[in-house]
Protein backbone atom coordinates (compact mmCIF):
# COMPACT_ATOMS: atom_id res chain seq x y z
CA UNK A 1 0.00 0.00 0.00
CA UNK A 2 1.65 3.21 -1.17
CA UNK A 3 -1.26 5.57 -0.57
CA UNK A 4 -3.99 5.36 2.04
CA UNK A 5 -5.91 8.62 1.93
CA UNK A 6 -6.93 8.62 -1.75
CA UNK A 7 -8.52 5.19 -1.29
CA UNK A 8 -10.18 6.24 1.97
CA UNK A 9 -11.64 9.35 0.36
CA UNK A 10 -12.86 7.27 -2.60
CA UNK A 11 -14.78 5.05 -0.18
CA UNK A 12 -15.59 7.28 2.83
CA UNK A 13 -15.49 10.90 1.66
CA UNK A 14 -18.57 11.95 3.66
CA UNK A 15 -17.09 10.65 6.92
CA UNK A 16 -13.61 12.19 6.64
CA UNK A 17 -12.36 15.66 7.53
CA UNK A 18 -9.08 16.72 5.91
CA UNK A 19 -6.58 18.94 7.71
CA UNK A 20 -4.98 21.73 5.67
CA UNK A 21 -2.20 20.38 3.42
CA UNK A 22 0.75 22.11 5.07
CA UNK A 23 2.14 19.27 7.19
CA UNK A 24 5.46 17.61 6.42
CA UNK A 25 6.57 14.03 7.07
CA UNK A 26 9.33 13.58 9.66
CA UNK A 27 9.07 9.98 10.87
CA UNK A 28 10.20 6.86 9.03
CA UNK A 29 6.60 5.56 8.71
CA UNK A 30 4.87 7.59 6.01
CA UNK A 31 1.53 5.82 6.48
CA UNK A 32 -0.02 5.62 9.94
CA UNK A 33 -3.38 5.63 11.67
CA UNK A 34 -4.93 5.13 15.06
CA UNK A 35 -7.24 6.36 17.77
CA UNK A 36 -6.58 9.97 18.72
CA UNK A 37 -5.22 11.22 22.03
CA UNK A 38 -4.86 15.01 22.25
CA UNK A 39 -2.57 17.53 23.92
CA UNK A 40 -3.10 21.28 23.77
CA UNK A 41 -0.01 23.29 24.72
CA UNK A 42 1.90 26.43 23.81
CA UNK A 43 5.70 26.34 23.59
CA UNK A 44 5.84 23.80 26.46
CA UNK A 45 6.07 20.08 25.62
CA UNK A 46 5.80 18.77 29.20
CA UNK A 47 2.42 17.15 28.54
CA UNK A 48 3.62 15.72 25.20
CA UNK A 49 6.48 14.02 27.03
CA UNK A 50 4.17 12.72 29.78
CA UNK A 51 1.62 11.25 27.37
CA UNK A 52 4.15 9.59 25.05
CA UNK A 53 5.86 7.97 28.05
CA UNK A 54 2.69 5.90 28.57
CA UNK A 55 1.63 2.85 26.52
CA UNK A 56 0.28 4.02 23.16
CA UNK A 57 -1.26 0.77 21.90
CA UNK A 58 -1.20 1.96 18.27
CA UNK A 59 -2.75 5.34 19.02
CA UNK A 60 -1.89 8.71 17.45
CA UNK A 61 -1.08 11.78 19.52
CA UNK A 62 -2.44 15.02 18.07
CA UNK A 63 -0.70 18.06 19.55
CA UNK A 64 -2.26 21.47 19.12
CA UNK A 65 0.67 23.81 19.62
CA UNK A 66 -1.21 26.74 18.13
CA UNK A 67 1.04 26.56 15.04
CA UNK A 68 3.75 28.39 16.98
CA UNK A 69 7.07 28.32 15.13
CA UNK A 70 9.15 29.63 18.04
CA UNK A 71 9.88 26.27 19.75
CA UNK A 72 9.94 22.59 18.83
CA UNK A 73 7.33 20.49 20.63
CA UNK A 74 8.97 17.15 19.73
CA UNK A 75 12.57 15.99 19.55
CA UNK A 76 14.39 12.70 19.26
CA UNK A 77 14.25 11.68 22.93
CA UNK A 78 10.48 12.11 23.28
CA UNK A 79 9.91 10.50 19.87
CA UNK A 80 12.00 7.49 20.95
CA UNK A 81 9.82 7.20 24.04
CA UNK A 82 6.77 7.11 21.75
CA UNK A 83 8.35 4.34 19.67
CA UNK A 84 9.26 2.37 22.81
CA UNK A 85 5.69 2.70 24.08
CA UNK A 86 3.94 1.51 20.91
CA UNK A 87 2.49 4.74 19.53
CA UNK A 88 1.53 4.63 15.84
CA UNK A 89 2.10 8.31 15.13
CA UNK A 90 2.28 11.93 16.19
CA UNK A 91 0.74 14.94 14.44
CA UNK A 92 1.92 18.34 15.64
CA UNK A 93 0.27 21.64 14.83
CA UNK A 94 3.67 23.13 15.53
CA UNK A 95 7.33 22.29 15.01
CA UNK A 96 9.82 19.46 15.66
CA UNK A 97 13.60 19.22 15.99
CA UNK A 98 16.28 16.53 15.60
CA UNK A 99 14.96 15.92 12.09
CA UNK A 100 17.71 13.50 10.99
CA UNK A 101 17.06 11.26 14.00
CA UNK A 102 13.26 11.41 13.61
CA UNK A 103 13.52 10.19 10.00
CA UNK A 104 15.13 6.93 11.23
CA UNK A 105 12.42 6.11 13.77
CA UNK A 106 9.67 3.56 13.01
CA UNK A 107 6.81 5.93 13.78
CA UNK A 108 4.68 8.36 11.80
CA UNK A 109 5.40 12.01 12.53
CA UNK A 110 3.88 14.99 10.74
CA UNK A 111 4.40 18.61 11.73
CA UNK A 112 4.39 22.09 10.24
CA UNK A 113 8.18 22.38 10.13
CA UNK A 114 11.44 22.18 12.05
CA UNK A 115 13.00 24.49 14.63
CA UNK A 116 16.11 23.62 16.68
CA UNK A 117 15.00 25.46 19.84
CA UNK A 118 13.62 23.35 22.72
CA UNK A 119 10.59 24.35 24.75
CA UNK A 120 10.36 25.65 28.27
CA UNK A 121 9.26 23.01 30.78
CA UNK A 122 6.50 24.54 32.91
CA UNK A 123 4.10 21.54 33.00
CA UNK A 124 1.46 23.65 31.29
CA UNK A 125 -1.03 22.14 28.87
CA UNK A 126 -4.18 20.06 28.63
CA UNK A 127 -4.51 16.35 27.86
CA UNK A 128 -7.47 14.69 26.12
CA UNK A 129 -9.38 17.87 25.36
CA UNK A 130 -11.20 18.82 22.18
CA UNK A 131 -8.97 20.89 19.88
CA UNK A 132 -9.59 22.76 16.65
CA UNK A 133 -6.87 22.58 14.03
CA UNK A 134 -7.28 23.98 10.52
CA UNK A 135 -11.01 24.51 11.20
CA UNK A 136 -11.41 20.81 11.99
CA UNK A 137 -12.72 19.78 15.42
CA UNK A 138 -10.67 16.90 16.82
CA UNK A 139 -11.84 14.97 19.88
CA UNK A 140 -10.07 12.25 21.84
CA UNK A 141 -11.25 8.85 20.64
CA UNK A 142 -11.70 9.90 17.00
CA UNK A 143 -9.58 8.15 14.37
CA UNK A 144 -6.74 9.69 12.37
CA UNK A 145 -5.35 8.46 9.04
CA UNK A 146 -2.20 9.95 7.51
CA UNK A 147 0.12 9.44 4.55
CA UNK A 148 2.06 11.54 2.05
CA UNK A 149 -1.26 12.90 0.73
CA UNK A 150 -2.31 14.48 4.02
CA UNK A 151 -4.05 13.91 7.33
CA UNK A 152 -7.72 13.07 7.83
CA UNK A 153 -9.86 12.44 10.89
CA UNK A 154 -13.20 10.71 11.35
CA UNK A 155 -15.55 9.97 14.22
CA UNK A 156 -15.11 6.21 14.05
CA UNK A 157 -12.74 3.58 12.71
CA UNK A 158 -13.01 2.85 8.99
CA UNK A 159 -12.54 -0.57 7.46
CA UNK A 160 -9.14 -0.86 5.83
CA UNK A 161 -9.41 -4.55 4.93
CA UNK A 162 -10.20 -3.88 1.26
CA UNK A 163 -7.26 -1.44 1.03
CA UNK A 164 -4.45 -3.43 2.64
Amino acid sequence: MLDLLPDLFDNYEEQLHLLAPHYQQYGHKNIFWGEIVTVKCHEDNSKVKQVLAKPGEGKVLVVDGGASNRRALLGDMIAQSAVDNGWSGIVINGYVRDVAALKTMPIGIQALGANPIKTDKRDIGDVNVTVEIDRVIIKPGMMLYADDNGIAVTDEALSLSHLL
